[in-house]
């Protein structure tokens, strides 16, 4: 479909070509979403999620930006002005774990790092995409889906209490703009995952952390990230209409 097809809107998904955001890719791509898959480094695998959409006959856009580089997410958004239908939805998946550490141990350099991607990077992409999709900007409404953690509620005390701090962060900042944009045509929810199988473990240094923690589960398995995903794209979609500043924890009783 072309782009200027007024019946097609688009969703950024930040982070959208590995893991929960991968998944939400694809499953946008099958509701009916042009997808813009955004990725920082790793092109080949935004160009295979991009390529399967395609191959099924949707329409996708995968588009290099750092979230923590305000710069960058400008012209992001200049590209999918440009390229791709309308934005009609942004799911705030991009977000980054550090390795194990005490707060005793942390340095500036990594809390920086932190809140620039998980916080900084969310705000900023709802920002401009509150600009696009707000009636008060001639927009014409919209839904964002931030990703959040179970971390926010557990702390994380002795690994990642910066990662459970940026994710806290974000659940106020979900409720704060749903109130904020409330009237304004846009809906703004928020998912907390827990333990579920994707690449973020090995980035954290405990790719191991899925066997070890699984008895400890409430239903004894890690989630999917296909499982996340349908949340997050049922709180995107119309059948959620009437939801707005909620938080849905996808994290099997965790």
């Amino acid at each position: 479909m072309k782009s200027d097809d007024r019946t097609l809107r688009t969703v950024l998904v930040t982070g959208g070509g590995r893991g929960i955001g991968a998944a939400c890719s694809r499953l946008c791509a099958e509701q009916g979403w042009a997808v813009a898959v955004n990725y920082t480094s790793d092109a080949a695998a935004a160009r295979s999620v991009v390529a399967q959409i395609r191959a099924s006959g949707g329409t996708a856009l995968d588009v290099q930006a750092d979230v923590a580089d305000e710069a960058q997410v400008l012209a992001m958004f200049a590209t999918l002005d440009r390229d791709m239908p309308r934005l009609g939805g942004l799911i705030n998946n991009a977000g980054v774990v550090d390795r194990g550490s005490r707060v005793d141990a942390m340095s500036v350099a990594r809390l920086q790092r932190m809140f620039a991607i998980n916080v900084f990077g969310s705000f900023v992409c709802a920002r401009e995409a509150v600009k696009r999709m707000s009636t008060a900007h001639g927009g014409p409404g919209g839904s964002i889906v931030n990703v959040s953690s179970v971390a926010a509620r557990l702390g994380s005390p002795g690994l990642y209490v910066d990662y459970a701090a940026s994710k806290a962060a974000i659940d106020t900042f979900t409720h704060g703009l749903a109130l904020e944009v409330a009237a304004e045509g846009i809906r703004v929810n928020a998912v907390r995952p827990g333990i579920i199988e994707t690449e973020i473990h090995a980035s954290g240094g405990q790719a191991d952390r899925v066997r070890q923690i699984t008895p400890q589960l409430p239903m004894k398995r890690a989630g999917s990230a296909d499982e996340v995903a349908q949340g997050i794209v049922w709180l995107l979609s119309g059948a959620a209409s009437y939801v707005t500043g909620s938080i849905l924890d996808v994290s099997g009783g965790r």
